[in-house]
């Protein structure tokens, strides 16, 4: 029987928190040939790391029934794929991530098309058939996130690319404007599975020191999917009709399925091993082996407790709390600021509905800068700061780039709404909105890179709570845009969310320096 043993408790970790804190990643000096100044240092980290773990096999028997990997090179781990395999499914992701986001704003250069061909006249139901698909990314999570720990990370991803599908199709034949709304709202929620899973899914297949990398490239979804749809669903609507963005999301998302059914395999480790110890049930007779992680509970229970738990560290964690309060201020503000492009745009500097959406590649170029230097940074400062200190990588080291980046966003908005208040030449406010996409970059980017690192095997119900709070934001913020510019005009509006956006600047210089004593201090039992 090929089996081996977990080291120290038979029981599940009490919290994602405790278990970080417990067992977080150091330095492998073996996989950083590049650090030879600090070879000394990163030798002694190790000494001492062995050391540690050999005392603590002294101190705590090993149960002879826990089945868990058979080794750290046991070839079944994730963890241990070829690279090649490991870096398929984080673009297969990716490209999942950017799809569902594109499908966000793509439809909205022509939302006034469809307004006229469904005889609406209210500008309320014009917004919210573009926000209500955000409603489902809020949503959806809620059924994920649980769904995903009794089931794996791959069926959901599965079903859900189905189900987007399906309503990106539906939501191409409706006839009516509730139809519509409806089918928008669907194919959100199944849009959100990636946004839900994708973060877990990197942190089961990709080691914490090159976690940046990686997660770089799963950002560009998020983050330059709803501001490069625009840009093709301008020319898309303006040549070809509103109705076949909807086609061309669904022939995209219907490839991408194809390929994850063909090429993607499951990579969360506690079912992994909960079917590994079937298996050995099956094989030996031992009715008395588990998997490690297994909390014993029936499916019902296990799908309750989990599915509170998204809700609990929302409400209970405050660095899951304040972090994502923060990304949904910006992802809301982002949105929100979309609503002016019409008007500045088409009717200020005389776009078409075609040319329009070229006014969102301002801020689609500030994110590729801000994705590149992220991708290029992240993962070198953390190993920096892990050498020089005790070895121990911790979440705080994925915050020095945002302490530092956070303040452009907030000139961004003040460049962009006065620029466009004074009608200055069209590019000006455009660049305005680069620094803006270049400071929400290193909200967002940050901040889901340090959930996935504090969190470990709980990040999905991290993310998950991010993501409602994010979506909430981007739901809803927007509908305020119309009255606020009305009253305040291009340049104070804006100025009120550069204001505002300064305000939170605060928060990553806080879990910069106390972080580590909120994570052990605010200890949330999940």
């Amino acid at each position: 029987m090929s089996r081996s043993h977990a080291e120290g408790s038979d029981q599940p970790p009490e919290s994602p928190i405790s278990t970080f804190d417990k067992e977080e990643h150091r330095v492998d000096m073996a996989k950083h040939p590049e650090e030879d100044d600090d070879l000394e240092k990163g030798m002694k980290i190790e000494s001492r790391l062995h050391s540690e773990k050999d005392e603590e096999i002294g101190q705590k028997p090993l149960d002879p029934n826990l089945v868990d990997w058979d080794g750290p090179e046991d070839p079944a781990n994730p963890m241990n794929w070829p690279k090649s395999k490991r870096m398929g499914h984080v673009t297969l992701i990716s490209l999942i991530t950017l799809v569902v986001n594109l499908a966000a704003t793509m439809y909205a250069p022509g939302a006034g098309d469809m307004m006229k061909d469904f005889h609406q006249t209210n500008s309320t139901i014009a917004s919210l058939s573009v926000t209500l698909f955000l409603l489902g990314f809020a949503v959806g999570p809620m059924l994920i996130a649980p769904l995903s720990e009794l089931y794996g990370r791959l069926p959901l991803y599965h079903a859900c690319n189905a189900i987007f599908i399906i309503f990106c199709i539906a939501a191409a034949v409706s006839t009516d404007i509730g139809m519509f709304l409806a089918f928008r709202f669907l194919a959100g929620c199944g849009g959100s599975a990636p946004l839900t899973l994708g973060g877990g899914t990197i942190a089961d297949v990709i080691p914490q020191e090159k976690r940046g990398g990686a997660m770089a490239l799963y950002a560009m979804g998020p983050l330059i999917g709803p501001v490069i749809g625009p840009v093709a669903g301008g020319f898309a609507a303006q040549s070809i009709g509103w109705r076949w963005t909807f086609w061309i999301l669904a022939i995209a998302g219907g490839s991408l399925a194809l390929a994850c059914l063909i090429f993607m395999r499951e990579t969360y480790g506690n079912v992994l091993l909960k079917h590994k110890a079937a298996r050995l049930r099956k094989e030996t007779g031992n009715l008395h082996l588990i998997s490690k992680g297994d909390l014993g509970l029936s499916p019902r229970a296990l799908f309750l407790h989990s599915i509170v738990r998204p809700l609990k560290l929302l409400l209970f964690s405050p660095i899951v709390l304040l972090l994502s309060l923060f990304a949904a201020v910006v992802f809301g503000q982002t949105f929100l600021l979309f609503t002016t492009f019409p008007t500045v745009f088409e009717e200020q500097y005389g776009f078409t509905t075609g040319t329009s959406g070229l006014s969102y590649l301002g801020m689609g170029i500030g994110m590729i800068l801000g994705i590149i230097t992220f991708r290029l940074l992240s993962d070198k400062i953390l190993t920096k700061a892990a050498l020089d200190g005790d070895g121990t990588m911790k979440p705080e080291y994925r915050l020095p780039l945002m302490v530092y980046l956070t303040p452009v966003m907030p000139i961004g908005f003040f460049w962009y709404g006065w620029s466009a208040y004074a009608q200055v030449h069209w590019i000006v406010p455009i660049i305005g909105t680069g620094f803006i996409g270049i400071g929400s970059l290193f909200v967002i980017m940050p901040i889901q890179i340090y959930l996935v690192d504090a969190f470990g095997e709980y990040a999905a119900s991290a993310l998950a709570a991010n993501t409602m709070l994010r979506s909430l934001a981007g739901t809803f913020l927007p509908l305020a845009g119309p009255p606020m510019y009305k009253a305040l005009g291009l340049g104070w509006g804006n100025s009120l969310l550069g204001f505002l956006s300064l305000g939170f600047a605060v928060v990553p210089i806080f879990f910069w320096k106390y972080g580590e004593q909120v994570r052990t201090r605010w200890v949330v039992k999940l």
